[in-house]
């Protein structure tokens, strides 16, 4: 298609009831409600048995690299049009599919929450073909509009963007969690401890422990019932752009992990190594832009060197250009028989709050 998601023109989506005044009204509105990671898709039943449906299902339901076992990146649950009742549609993420060709009963249903206007700007601009929304039915609610003319070109426009579509709810996901994350007490005093011992920093969410605290090498820790979770920052002096390249990273990684990270403390020959010889989960790097900063996204799977453990890990790899530094950072998790994408996710979103020396706040401010 000509247009690229990041410039669409999105346009005004009202209801066509005659409501639009009280929905606007945030303190009427319930809490956003629904598990993590779960999305409700409104359309009707033939075009979700369709190709559209399926293109839908093939962008939210793709699978998550770098875990131990298939899971996709979001639940689907499909709920009909003239089935949407007030508890279903006060859910945290939801989707309207529909296209304006399509005059089945579904459909219909789905095209009065359009005004005249949007029908009319759509059936003029093909490449329109998203509105997105907060709030819209409860608050903390993440609602998305996907509409074209006919269900070819909404599948192309679907196909073309499904990055970016998928990114929109990955954030939203993580906005959530990360307020959830740190509604709670932060560990103020760890925080503190970066910023005067290490010159960076990192906020660290009640519950998580401080283990070990060397020059060089910080690691945290939270253990409980259901998982095990890790975040480490390591340091070193940058020497030049190869640090960048994956066999590098997985290099630095391991030689860390093998001083470092012991199976068992009292068995130092036990260790921490990454996983590169399954060949259906590879370790993936991503060049992404990290805080304003160029970095290194790492995902994949680490072992211990006895095969007696296992699980996925997240790393950046970046640098502090004022410090001369190099930083890695990671988050891995151990939890057997658990689905682990949303313990990834939730180590994701605190590396994210990693800053170095130029972002920290000068004294006084």
């Amino acid at each position: 298609m000509r247009s690229t998601f990041s410039l669409i023109i999105l346009i005004v989506i009202c209801w066509s009831c005659g409501n639009s005044s009280g929905r606007k009204n945030k303190g009427l509105l319930p809490p956003a409600s629904g598990k993590a990671g779960e999305i409700i898709v409104v359309m009707d039943s033939s075009k979700w048995k369709g190709k559209v449906g399926e293109q839908v299902r093939k962008t939210f339901k793709a699978e998550v690299g770098g875990l131990p076992r298939e899971e996709s990146m979001f639940k689907l649950n499909y709920v009909d049009p003239r089935n949407l009742n007030d508890i279903l549609k006060s859910v945290k993420n939801l989707v309207f599919v529909m296209t304006i060709d399509d005059k089945k009963p579904g459909s219909r249903v789905v095209r009065n929450y359009f005004t005249k206007s949007s029908i009319d700007k759509i059936k003029e601009d093909p490449s329109l073909f998203v509105h997105t929304a907060k709030d819209e039915f409860a608050k903390g609610q993440t609602v998305m509009y996907l509409f074209g003319q006919n269900e070819n070109l909404l599948v192309e426009n679907i196909e073309e963007n499904q990055k970016q579509l998928q990114e929109f709810f990955n954030k939203a996901e993580n906005t959530r969690l990360a307020a959830g994350l740190y509604k709670a007490k932060e560990v103020e005093g760890l925080s503190k401890m970066l910023n005067e011992d290490h010159k960076c920093s990192m906020r660290i969410p009640f519950g998580y422990k401080l283990v070990v605290n060397q020059p060089g090498f910080i690691w945290f820790r939270q253990i409980n019932a259901e998982s095990d979770m890790n975040l480490f920052i390591t340091y070193r002096p940058y020497k030049s752009e190869k640090s960048f390249e994956q066999e590098a990273i997985i290099s630095l990684r391991d030689s860390i992990a093998r001083i470092q990270l012991f199976e068992d403390p009292e068995m130092p020959e036990t260790h921490i190594i990454t996983e590169t010889k399954v060949p259906y989960i590879p370790v993936k790097t991503t060049q992404v832009n990290f805080n304003g900063s160029f970095a290194v996204e790492m995902r994949g799977l680490w072992k211990t060197n006895n095969l007696s453990m296992g699980g996925p890990f997240i790393s950046y790899t970046l640098v502090d250009e004022d410090l001369g530094r190099l930083y890695y950072i990671e988050g891995f998790v151990y939890s057997p028989g658990k689905n682990q994408r949303e313990y990834i996710r939730e180590l994701e979103v605190i590396l994210s709050t990693f800053k170095i020396k130029e972002q920290l706040p000068t004294s006084g401010s």
